[in-house]
């Protein structure tokens, strides 16, 4: 059994907020794989699902970021899970927008979720790290993560949301190499050929279309009265 924990803030005045593309992942999840109804527990929203016959948990804390861990923490000592158990999807600011890279263990770089899980279960859990850009100076960052994704990025985040969710069985088997090529056939599909076509033989002349009359106005004349 495995629980995958989506980091986020709690209503509608954060949905669409770039620190909630953790949320975002787990509600793709949920609604391409047929995962049941969300229901309330652990001080956040529970979904609960199979990839063959691995069961999935997915869990949205709704603590608010900073506190993530207390609703990750309850719920691993309900299940009897170790940290191992564990995947987090988080917002990342050193990756570029569109961009997936997992990691296991490791420090928080900051990040107030992953900072609070490390409090409660310890720092040995798996992440997938969802690129988001960084906004160019420190002072920026705690606006730029609590505003909502731009238009222009929406056509990359829907592609790497599809991904997620289309690599999500092999992620559940702990393919990590097939779940991020998942993700990059969305993401970075193969460009067409660019080449030009080899040049083939060129195509006989019509026979039955008209020839150009080179005579001459004389010779038009002439031809008239024969």
């Amino acid at each position: 059994m495995q629980l995958w924990v989506g980091l986020g803030n709690p209503g509608a005045k954060y949905a669409g907020n770039r620190h909630n593309i953790g949320f975002m992942a787990l509600d793709r999840i949920a609604g391409d794989h047929g995962f049941g109804p969300w229901r309330k527990g652990f001080q956040g929203l529970v979904s609960e699902g199979r990839f063959g016959s691995e069961k999935v948990v997915l869990l949205k804390p709704e603590t608010f970021m900073n506190l993530s861990g207390q609703s990750v923490g309850e719920a691993l000592r309900f299940y009897k899970l170790s940290p191992g158990d564990v995947t987090v999807f988080h917002d990342e600011l050193d990756l570029a927008p569109g961009k997936l890279r997992l990691k296991t263990g490791g420090g928080h770089a900051g990040h107030n979720g992953l900072r609070s899980i490390h409090a409660h279960i310890g720092e040995a859990y798996h992440r997938v790290r969802l690129g988001i850009g960084h906004p160019g100076h420190k002072d920026a960052v705690a606006s730029y993560v609590l505003h909502d994704f731009a238009r222009a990025d929406q056509d990359w985040l829907d592609d790497l949301l599809r991904g997620i969710s289309d690599g999500a069985p092999a992620l559940a088997a702990g393919d990590g190499p097939r779940f991020q090529n998942a993700v990059a056939q969305r993401t970075s599909p193969p460009r067409p050929s660019t080449g030009r076509e080899k040049a083939g033989p060129k195509p006989a002349p019509d026979a039955t279309a008209p020839t150009e009359d080179t005579r001459n106005p004389l010779q038009k004349l002439a031809d008239r009265f024969r």
